[in-house]
């Protein structure tokens, strides 16, 4: 006799759609810029794209402040696959504001005439090329433009720009490990094809996609591994659940341990922390000047976003485990960053050794398992960022005639042909040393307070021995551009479009406002704990 089971009908998920209102709309941009590339011809693509990037964005950032304003402090939906409280909140701001900025370095036209991206991504590095094939500068292009103007700008960038920030949107608000592999996919694929449409130095900028891909890909292996193996001993990829089975559980930690170790591994190669930075330097320097601002501010924001989400909300209980292995890598990339950067002669190269010192300097913030410790890393990721973008789109504007003039050499002097850019160029590394008055004081402060407080005063203080090394070579640029002579064939100062300028201004605008007055900003970043 055959039984009949009644079963319950499947019901589908409840979803805020209010407060994942911005991570739709980015998404949903993406997808029309796809249309607006497929369908518009190509003379009109640049201005529609830009409009709808910059439009989309505003949209984006006016529904996250209507949601901030009246919505709870913390809730998970689609199914708990995404957890809104306030740091994701947080972070979603910084982020649209770092993509907005990002977007008009991205967007200008007139700092590289025809822009900084390739006319074409499957022109091949020789064409145009001046012997070794990395330079590109085709006298017209017939296919794509008016012949004897310069070529025009692969606007496939602006589709790729908002995958990524909705990639790095759903990375940082992720509640599982299974929805933030599918959220580091997202972000870093077409980071993948961003960096390799740089109009110059072609090889160079092919070289760094190929490179970051390979190591891409290679630390997505070591995160996935991870996943399966704290599935096995959990049972569940939820964070929350992860963390009750390792408060409760009597069996051995083997899995936990070597999971947790593997997702450190993909984690911190996201966010540049050494030993896991191999591929920073050769990326900072190959990609597109925009597209590594782009990545320098933004994908560091998402990483220790989610960093201090799988540290907090899955693993805050084990802290004991897993701290002192943190306390090496923290110190290794301090170290690291510190030391490899004073021997840099590339000045985008030299950024992104400044890059891997400061993810040690984040990763002291993300070890402090308090609430003092996610609001000062989260200051410290809004500071940083708007200074590191400010930092790359000053470097656009020095130039000679092969383009950009990054060799330190050729910034002798800088302070006789444009007084206006290297002050500006030296605020800002004074903000990335630290100095007071400038955001960099303020959230250097704010994480070492966090972690002194937390018990980590020894890191503390080689934390302080490594800034002082590090501010080093930032003070070595501003002595090159005020107390020696320039070249005489040197390279000369760009005047930036209205693009560039915005970008520029925001950026050190809001450096300066959070060195002076950063009350508000570190009130929003404490204004709650994760939620699961």
């Amino acid at each position: 006799m055959t039984s009949m089971v009644q079963q319950a009908p499947l019901t589908a998920p409840p979803i805020d759609y209010a407060a994942i209102a911005p991570l739709l709309i980015v998404l949903a941009a993406a997808c029309l810029a796809v249309l607006v590339e497929a369908f518009l011809p190509r003379h009109q693509r640049w201005p529609a794209q830009v409009t709808l990037s910059v439009v989309a964005l505003g949209a984006a950032g006016l529904s996250l402040a209507l949601y901030a304003g009246n919505g709870p402090d913390g809730i998970t939906t689609l199914a708990n696959s995404l957890a809104v409280d306030r740091p994701t909140l947080f972070l979603w701001g910084t982020l649209l504001a770092l993509g907005l900025g990002s977007i008009l370095l991205i967007a200008d036209r007139s700092v590289e005439p025809g822009g900084a991206f390739v006319a074409s991504a499957a022109m091949r590095a020789a064409v145009g090329g001046r012997g070794n094939g990395e330079l590109i500068e085709p006298p017209e292009d017939r296919s794509y433009g008016t012949p004897g103007l310069a070529p025009t700008m692969q606007t496939e960038v602006f589709p790729f720009t908002l995958f990524a920030l909705a990639g790095m949107m759903a990375f940082c608000a992720a509640n599982d490990l299974l929805t933030m592999f599918v959220a580091l996919e997202v972000l870093s694929l077409p980071l993948y094809l961003m960096c390799g449409l740089a109009r110059r130095r072609r090889l160079l900028s092919q070289e760094s996609a190929v490179k970051y891909f390979l190591l891409g890909a290679f630390a997505s292996a070591f995160f996935l591994y991870g996943l399966a193996l704290i599935y096995g001993y959990a049972g569940s990829v939820r964070f929350t659940d992860i963390a009750n089975a390792a408060a409760g559980s009597a069996r051995s930690d083997a899995l936990l341990l070597g999971g947790l170790a593997l997702l450190v591994v993909g984690l911190m190669f996201k966010g540049s922390v050494g030993p896991f930075h191999t591929w920073t330097p050769d990326v900072y320097q190959g990609a597109p000047t925009p597209v590594t601002a782009f990545m320098a501010a933004c994908t560091k924001v998402a990483a220790f976003g989610g960093i201090l989400r799988v540290l907090h909300v899955a693993f805050g209980d084990t802290r004991w485990e897993w701290r002192g292995v943190l306390w090496a890598i923290a110190i290794a990339s301090m170290a690291i960053g510190a030391v490899i950067g004073l021997t840099q002669t590339d000045i985008k190269r030299m950024i992104a050794y400044s890059s891997v010192a400061h993810a040690g300097f984040l990763l002291i913030g993300a070890m402090a398992i308090t609430e003092q410790g996610i609001s000062g890393t989260l200051f410290y990721l809004l500071a940083y960022g708007f200074t590191t973008l400010a930092v790359f789109g000053v470097i656009s504007l020095v130039r000679d005639a092969n383009g950009e003039a990054t060799h330190l050499s050729q910034w002798a002097g800088l302070a006789k042909r444009s007084p206006v850019v290297a002050g500006v160029m030296t605020f800002l590394l004074l903000a990335l040393a630290g100095i007071p008055l400038t955001s960099g004081f303020t959230a250097k402060f704010a994480v070492f307070s966090a972690a002194f407080n937390d018990g980590m005063a020894p890191l503390v203080v080689i934390a302080l021995v490594a800034s002082a090394v590090a501010a080093f070579f930032y003070v070595r640029v501003i002595v090159l551009m005020y107390f020696s002579e320039p070249a005489a064939d040197g390279p000369t100062v760009t005047v930036p479009g209205a693009f560039t300028t915005a970008a520029i201004t925001l950026g050190v605008l809001i450096t300066l406002l959070l060195g002076i007055a950063p009350t508000l900003a570190l009130s929003w970043a404490g204004g709650g704990g994760f939620v699961g």
